[in-house]
Parts: C-alpha cells; structure tokens; sequence
C-alpha cells in the first residue's frame, strides 16, 4: 500500500481471486465513512480514475406477494443505478422484501422508494432501504459528506432541526443474512405409523 495523492491510496495484491472477493463485498467503510475502490490496470492516470460508483444492497418492502420475483425488483430499481448482473434468484428473495444489489452514484441522492401503479388505477408505494450504509448526508441523501459537513447545515449556522431533514435511520437496512428454511416438513401419517411399526418389530427381536 502507498498514498498516491489526496485521499488516494493504491494497494496491491498476489492473489486476483482475493482482489475479487473484495471487490464483490463492497461498500466498505473506515470510522464509518464511505471507502470507494476502484481496479487500476496500471495504464489509466490515477488522477483520470472515477471514484462515484458503489455496488450496494437494495432492499424493496411493501410489495405485493404477486410481484416478489427477481424481475420486478430489476424494474423497481433501475430508478437507483445500474444492476449489478451476477446475482442468483434467491439472492433476492429477503423473505417479506427483495434485493437487488446495484451500483450507485455516491454524488447523488439515494432513491427513498418508487410509486408503482396496479390494475383499477391503484397506486402502491414500495420502500427502499439499504444495507451496510456509512455514514450519508440525512439532508440530501448522498454519501459523499456526512451531516456536519454539508453546505445546507454550514449556512444555516446550526438552525435547522432533524425535523426538516429528508431522510432518518429509517433508510438503513439491518445487516441481511439468509437464515435457515422455515418450511417444515411433516411425514404423512401413514409414513409416521410404518416407521413406528418398524420400530417396534425391532425392539420385540432384541427382547
């Protein structure tokens, strides 16, 4: 690792697989505060390199149990960023929500949601949240400045209250894991009856 200008510092690895893994386990954090990493082939100026772009975790709630496939969360959060492609169908299967993993743009604000129409001229709005969130600007929503460091909060010389800010803790998500299947399986009766006979036949030729 060496410090190659502001805020910049190029490591290097042996191991491509390790880089990989690192990569896909993005965004990363230090004291909270976003880390952007970004690949360097050695032939691009560090200073031409682009640091805007995070992969991060979507969450969508409040959908419909008819709409809870891979392809509607694609839909539902091409309004965010670009779709990360590499993701297996039950990566997105949250149980009560979806996710959908994407890249954003950390200069803009995030996404709070989309407004979606259903049949008979309804209307549905589904929630965004994300997983892993560093600290981000409550006032606009963007990653690249916390709170205390934004222009709007700086002008105001500390009047303004969390009550006028765009956004709270609710658009955090806590850390998704995927737990064990819920589904339980009961044998027929039957099934359960010939099992116990068996047993039983077994334990009157040890007597």
């Amino acid at each position: 690792m060496r410090k190659s200008s502001d805020h910049v510092l190029l490591f290097t690895f042996e191991n491509k697989e390790e880089v990989e893994r690192i990569m896909s386990n993005a965004p990363w954090s230090f004291d909270k505060h976003l880390v952007v990493l970004q690949w360097y082939d050695k032939e691009t100026p560090i200073k031409d390199l682009n640091f805007d772009k995070i992969p991060i975790w979507v969450q969508l709630h409040d959908i419909l149990l008819r709409f809870m496939n891979k392809a509607v969360a694609e839909k539902l959060c091409a309004v965010v960023g670009t779709i990360w492609q590499d993701i297996d169908e039950g990566e997105t299967d949250g149980g009560s929500f979806l996710r959908m993993k994407v890249f954003i743009d950390v200069n803009k604000p995030l996404c709070r949601g989309r407004l979606i129409s259903l049949p008979h001229d309804e209307q549905s709005w589904v929630s965004f949240k994300y997983e892993r969130l560093p600290n981000i600007c409550y006032w606009y929503g963007c990653l690249n400045h916390g709170d205390r460091d934004c222009d709007l909060w700086v002008e105001s010389e500390g009047s303004l209250t969390k009550e006028s800010q765009a956004y709270g803790a609710w658009i955090r998500a806590p850390p998704f894991a995927k737990g064990r299947n819920s589904v339980v399986k009961v044998p027929g009766f039957y099934v359960a009856k010939k099992a116990q006979q068996k047993q039983s036949a077994e334990e009157h030729r040890m007597k």
